[in-house]
């Protein structure tokens, strides 16, 4: 059995001699969910012809992941601080597994969209353990390359997902059809469950306070009443309850914030520190992130449905489309930490205002074509410059916000940027999903073209916060 590792031993004791095959089987376990998180994009249009899914059925499929990733993420990570992450990510694992299987034999909109929020916590106790292992068992240098592993996989995940979504779709391995995206994490969690226990050392914080768990229940409560009339509303009639709900989510997760900040329990982890919200750099950031995801989920979800609903593309086909995005990214993201330290803010801005100009492309593409077809090659171009943007924007932007958050916040502060990220996604998927079904009459060409300006704006908005981030970078690599 490996010996227990904690923070302050770890710079005292020899590296643990396993940390790098270690790291592998956790950066496995990781790359299930940073797939999960849009490899189902591509399924959606099968999902809704074989289990006959509404359109806020979709948009829960999507965003039940999200919102159960995000609500749970940052009680998570402090329980792993605490109690150990050993035993966290091995359960995350095995119940990942587990829920993805509940995803695959999934029989009405209703069962996936339960498993579905089930798999997003779960995930939610997985990737915290990873993140938190990698700084207990790297120090210095090697901790610099592991995150940057890390970093570069999350990247390129989310694009290389939707193609991969494609193929396995198309494939329909043993007639599964669009089962096989969630079945496919099956044999691959119960891999890295099996090296999990005999590969990945126990590391804990001695001194972590104690989790928040009330907490935890209300800021899930809270992002689900922000979530659930955005998705439900449309199809309601915008009913005065939702709009309720609606403020009533917003006033729990500030009156949270406020609390905790006044009146802090003592011993106990505040799960949104005031200290780092009072940096401006760190609430930009936060902003950034939330934008930067519901501009990209909103953009895929809708664009995989216009692609196979309205170009009538197979899943492979609507796949390799996306392919440009995924180059654009490959293209800058080796220069973008560079270029941050240098110019700091600025390459970040210029990323967010490439994506804002890319998207436009797209949107003035569909804006121009004929109401019936307007295919998708023109929109190439649009493509590789917003995947180029991802690459300035995305790839810097933990380094460049955290480099201003003093050491021992570094910790709180990037479980918030995680669950910002998580919840724009359920946002993005809410959002403009109800504008584009909404839009449904226009045809889906006609629906693609009104969902397209709320992708551009949520880009443009992040391009003009990023004004406000630090003018440099940070040299090094945080953990």
């Amino acid at each position: 059995m490996s010996a227990t590792l904690t923070e302050p031993a770890a710079t005292t004791a020899q590296p643990h001699p396993r940390r790098w095959a270690a790291a592998v089987v956790m950066m496995i376990a990781a790359l299930m969910d940073l797939l999960d998180t849009t490899i189902v994009n591509v399924a959606v249009p099968s999902i809704s012809r074989d289990l006959h899914a509404s359109a806020s059925d979709l948009q829960w499929v999507v965003s039940a992941y999200l919102l159960g990733f995000a609500a749970a993420l940052i009680v998570s990570g402090h329980l792993g601080d605490r109690i150990g992450r050993r035993p966290l990510f091995l359960s995350g694992t095995a119940g990942f597994g587990l829920a993805s299987l509940a995803c695959g034999i999934a029989q009405s909109p209703g069962q996936l969209i339960v498993a579905r929020a089930v798999q997003g916590v779960l995930a939610a106790v997985l990737v915290p353990q990873v993140i938190g292992s990698f700084r207990t068992l790297f120090q210095g240098k090697e901790r610099g390359a592991a995150f940057g592993m890390y970093g570069a996989v999350a990247g390129f995940a989310s694009a290389v997902g939707l193609l991969l979504g494609g193929v396995l779709t198309d494939a329909d391995l043993f007639g599964w059809g669009w089962r096989s995206v969630f079945l496919v994490n099956v044999p691959v969690a119960v891999a890295t469950f099996v090296g999990g226990l005999l590969l990945v050392p126990a590391t804990r914080e001695r001194s972590a306070g104690r989790p928040d768990v009330l907490g935890s229940l209300l800021l899930a409560g809270g992002l689900v009443a922000i979530v659930l009339p955005l998705v439900q509303g449309r199809e309601n009639g915008w009913p005065l309850w939702g709009w309720g709900c609606l403020g009533t989510g917003v006033v729990t997760v500030v009156g949270l914030g406020v609390y905790e900040a006044r009146r802090h329990r003592p011993g106990t982890v505040p799960l949104l520190p005031a200290r780092a919200f009072r940096l401006p750099a760190f609430s930009v950031g936060v902003l950034v992130q939330l934008l930067f995801s519901v501009g990209m989920q909103g953009f895929f979800l809708v664009f995989a449905v216009w692609l196979q609903a309205g170009e009538r593309y197979t899943p492979m086909q609507a796949g390799l489309v996306t392919v440009a995005f995924s180059a654009g990214g490959f293209l800058t993201a080796p220069a973008a930490d560079g270029l941050a330290v240098r110019y700091g803010r600025l390459v970040l801005g210029a990323g967010a205002l490439m994506m804002a100009g890319g998207f436009g492309w797209v949107g003035a593409v569909v804006d121009g074509a004929p109401a019936a077809h307007a295919g998708a090659w023109p929109m190439v171009p649009g493509l590789l410059i917003a995947g180029a943007g991802l690459g300035f924007l995305v790839v810097p932007l933990v380094n460049v916000v955290l480099s201003a958050v003093p050491g021992e916040l570094a910790g709180g502060a990037s479980g918030i940027f995680s669950t910002a990220q998580q919840f724009g996604g359920a946002l993005g998927a809410a959002v403009v999903g109800t504008v584009f079904f909404g839009a449904a009459g226009k045809g889906m060409t006609g629906a693609l073209a009104d969902a397209m300006p709320w992708v551009v704006g949520a880009f443009a908005v992040c391009g003009g916060l990023c004004a406000a981030l630090p003018r440099r970078g940070s040299a090094e690599q945080l953990g």
